[in-house]
């Protein structure tokens, strides 16, 4: 069982706080697995791995633009969280979970990560987006190349030259796309920080930062990928059906914060 809470809109100072709180919860077994879906105001954040010189902003260009700096304990470089963005923090004790081998009965961060991909792969999927993975690197990118497929591969050979040209330069032009980021931190089996998932991000924040240390790569939303804003509440619902079916988990809304911690007073 995997509940979810929707908070809307918080500050990440609260929302580092109220992760660190559930995670002692779930180490103590008072809770069950959690994940809170929430946007956050806009701010920069640097996992363990960052490099100070990737915000390429001054404080006072960031003290304009509203956006705060934190240093934080999940992996990963510097990312941006902002409004019109889908965070997701999985509080999970990854000893609930097998590998899909069942050689091992504790998932283990690698197998973790791949999990929450497949999750944010397939809600791209469920409004029309095409996404994929990248090798060596985590998250999940758009599949914008046109000679992807088998079929369009087959099909490219009884083109012209030009019109093979034309199909390189677009792909050349729209190159992949970072949709979603993911960092996170385990402590004795159980995870924190997550995910985020550019719905309707206003993506001149990305131009503060080197995203996640990578220069070669854009970022883009899904509003960007469809030309139209997106309802959250439908991707959320979305990434909770997808989570509950990659996780092989039932999945369990809880109206508020109190109603989840109210289980936690209630367990002896």
């Amino acid at each position: 069982m995997i509940s979810i809470v929707q908070l809307g809109t918080i500050d990440y100072a609260t929302g580092l706080a109220l992760q660190q709180q559930l995670v002692a919860l779930r180490k103590e077994e008072k809770i069950p697995d959690v994940l809170l879906l929430l946007e956050h105001r806009p701010v920069i954040t640097l996992g363990r791995n960052a490099k100070a010189a990737n915000v390429v902003a001054s404080p006072e260009l960031l003290a304009q633009r509203g956006v705060d700096l934190f240093e934080c304990d999940r992996g990963g470089d510097v990312t941006f969280h902002g409004p019109g963005q889908l965070v997701g923090y999985p509080i999970f004790d990854l000893r609930g979970y097998a590998t899909p081998d069942g050689n091992r009965k504790t998932l283990g961060v690698i197998e973790f990560v791949r999990r929450l991909e497949e999750v944010l792969i397939r809600t791209s999927a469920d409004f029309a987006i095409e996404t994929k993975r990248i090798p060596g690197l985590t998250g999940v990118w758009t599949n914008p190349d046109p000679l992807s497929s088998r079929a369009e591969q087959d099909d490219s050979k009884n083109r012209p030259a030009q019109s093979r040209d034309l199909l390189f330069a677009n792909a050349i032009r729209n190159p992949e796309a970072k949709l979603a980021a993911i960092g996170v931190h385990i402590s004795r089996f159980v995870t924190s920080h997550g995910f985020a998932l550019n719905v309707n991000t206003d993506l001149t924040y990305f131009e503060l930062i080197v995203p996640c240390g990578i220069t070669t790569k854009p970022v883009t939303s899904m509003q960007q990928e469809l030309g139209k804003r997106l309802d959250l509440n439908a991707v959320a619902e979305s990434i909770t059906r997808n989570l509950g079916i990659v996780f092989q988990s039932q999945m369990l809304w809880v109206r508020t914060l109190d109603a989840l911690l109210g289980h936690a007073i209630a367990v002896p």
